[in-house]
């Protein structure tokens, strides 16, 4: 009898504690740079923390983040390692990860102050001579499309470009320089532009880039998805049918945080001006 006592309480601990996990909501577990808004930030108030309650919400989940910076390896010391399974926004055509259906477009845009010089086109003569800032990405300081754009226009004595890293986020870096007439235009990401604009004191007017007829192979506008592993194909699935039922609730979200976005075919990926 005592000796049964025992094992039957060490079965009935083994039974409560997994009928606590059981009684956990299981979990989405997102990838994320935890200081990059609008995107996403350590504290959840980036567009792409958003969209990700949503989904976790929609599949009666909870969302856990690893966070880490996204610089060289981030796919690999993330998704690779397996510590966590979705990356909210990536390229659709990212071949590091297996994507979703893209749930927005957008694109490269030119950043001006309202009713300074309206530099908005790589054709502009006056590009040559503008103090013009430019985003550098990953760790060995690489241009963006927009610098190759300006090096074939000649531009290139007063370009200026921005690391990644810095006190402030590299986005309201540029930004803020045009607000202040240090830059008198910048191109970047249009998520980040138009984020930041809304921030400054000072009216900022956004239009979109487009590349050059000569680099016209040079991608400016993007289509952004979700990416998961290459073997998650149920995963990928999953997303996919909680990026259609909830297209309504994701479209609310990148209105709110004024995202400049091209309609897209889901399917062929392509869209006009929104």
């Amino acid at each position: 009898m005592c000796s049964r006592f025992p094992r039957r309480l060490a079965a009935l601990v083994v039974a409560i504690a997994a009928a606590a996990a059981a009684a956990q909501p299981a979990e989405l577990r997102v990838c994320a740079e935890p200081d990059n808004l609008p995107f996403s930030h350590l504290d959840g108030s980036g567009f792409e923390n958003a969209i990700a309650e949503l989904v976790a919400r929609d599949l009666g989940r909870v969302v856990r983040y690893t966070w880490l910076p996204n610089r060289r390896g981030f796919v690999r010391k993330t998704l690779g390692e397996g510590d966590c399974d979705v990356i909210i926004g990536v390229p659709h055509d990212l071949d590091r990860v297996r994507t979703t259906r893209p749930y927005y477009t957008s694109s490269y845009v030119f950043v001006h102050r309202d009713g300074g010089p309206r530099i908005a086109s790589f054709a502009d003569p006056r590009i040559v001579r503008a103090r013009i800032g430019i985003p550098l990405v990953a760790d060995d300081l690489a241009t963006t499309p927009p610098g190759h754009a300006l090096a074939h226009a000649g531009a290139i004595d007063n370009v200026r470009g921005f690391p990644v890293d810095g006190e402030r986020t590299q986005g309201e870096r540029i930004v803020h320089a045009v607000a202040t007439g240090e830059l008198d235009a910048a191109i970047l990401w249009g998520p980040q532009a138009a984020f930041y604009a809304k921030r400054e004191a000072v009216t900022l007017a956004i239009e979109k880039a487009s590349a050059p007829a000569a680099l016209a192979g040079v991608p400016f506008e993007y289509a952004i998805a979700m990416g998961v592993r290459r073997r998650d194909a149920e995963l990928q699935r999953t997303l996919d049918d909680v990026i259609v039922r909830r297209r309504s609730d994701i479209d609310a979200i990148l209105a709110r945080f004024g995202v400049p976005r091209f309609d897209v075919d889901q399917h062929a990926g392509a869209g006009a001006a929104r």
